[in-house]
């Protein structure tokens, strides 16, 4: 991730202030490192799953790692639209994730869907915070792209926890 000293902007008509687009790709782009993160943690719950509700779970989990894999492109698509780098390699992403790493494998069906879900909130969360500072930037644009994750992630938090539920 760039630190504020390597920021860059290029040359925009976009009527956004500086000051505002600068703030604007820094969130972004941590949002888009977690995205990536949150895509492989899901991807490594969705290939090593085992027990007896395998199949479920096997596609439960690629279900939401399909639905996460649309906002990587919205996100870096958000940052180069306002004039921006996006940071989007797999090592932007490790240093720059908000996440903890997928606990160590093997674990059972409920610490998948537990580590799942505890990734999935904290997603959740982060989002519901880019809604929040957006709005605070005077940026409905991008506060309108977080609300759309937003919606989208409560849907499939709300799918997985179900399983946690008795």
């Amino acid at each position: 991730m760039p630190t504020k000293t390597e920021k860059h902007l290029y040359p925009t008509h976009i009527d956004i202030p500086e000051s505002t687009r600068e703030q604007l790709v820094e969130l972004l782009n941590k949002s888009l490192a977690t995205t990536l993160d949150l895509y492989s943690q899901l991807k490594q719950a969705h290939w090593n799953i085992k027990g007896p509700n395998f199949y479920q779970l096997h596609l439960l989990f690629d279900d939401s790692a399909s639905a996460i894999f649309e906002f990587i492109d919205l996100i870096a698509e958000r940052i180069t639209t306002i004039s921006g780098i996006a940071h989007g390699t797999v090592r932007n992403s490790a240093s720059g994730s908000i996440l903890p790493e997928y606990p160590s494998l093997p674990l059972s069906e409920q610490e998948h869907l537990k580590a799942v879900t505890e990734r999935l909130a904290a997603y959740a969360k982060h989002v519901r915070e880019g809604i929040e500072k957006a709005d605070n930037l005077e940026e409905p644009t991008t506060a309108d792209l977080y609300t759309e994750i937003s919606r989208a992630v409560d849907t499939k938090l709300w799918f997985i926890e179900a399983h946690l539920q008795h």
